[in-house]
């Protein structure tokens, strides 16, 4: 194991309330101007970038890093308040897909104004000019060396093998 310094574990626990700070505030809006937790805007938002606004549930748990069956109770509740729809993938029977609906799409319109007012004053606001850039680069470094090895829950699902 490698030795690590005072400044590596203040650098881990900036991080570690940094997100937790934010995470807590971007909670609170979602809850407040559309009735969503964080993994429910999470779903919707990742549903919403993508072309044909769909995703396989395995993909999305991977990419929201949340248990399968977690999201499974997630998308169940989004499901009954029509903001998506979950059916059959046509390219693997054993697979569902998730697909944001309109009103999925409007309440993402809706609350994501207030999202991105609490990213850019309580998150972005005290960095100078291109300490965002610098911050992206070095947080994605990290993160994509963290997804290399993710936790079994963050994994690509194994298959069986015949």
């Amino acid at each position: 194991m490698s030795e690590i310094s005072d400044a590596d574990l203040g650098a881990y626990f900036a991080v570690t309330e940094v997100g937790n700070l934010l995470r807590h505030a971007v909670e609170q809006q979602l809850k407040d101007a559309g009735g969503l937790s964080y993994v429910q805007f999470h779903v919707l938002a990742t549903l919403g970038d993508a072309p044909d606004g769909s995703a396989r549930m395995t993909d999305l748990a991977d990419g929201v890093v949340y248990s399968r069956s977690g999201l499974t109770y997630q998308a169940q509740l989004l499901e009954s308040r029509g903001l998506v729809t979950r059916a059959p993938s046509v390219d693997d029977e054993r697979s569902v897909t998730v697909t944001i609906t309109d009103a999925g799409r409007a309440l993402l319109a809706k609350v994501f104004p207030g999202h991105l007012e609490i990213l850019g004053g309580y998150f972005l606001s005290p960095l100078a000019d291109g300490e965002a850039r610098m911050l992206a680069d070095v947080l994605g470094r990290i993160r994509d060396h963290m997804r290399a090895a993710p936790p079994r829950s963050a994994g690509p699902r194994r298959r069986k093998t015949d």
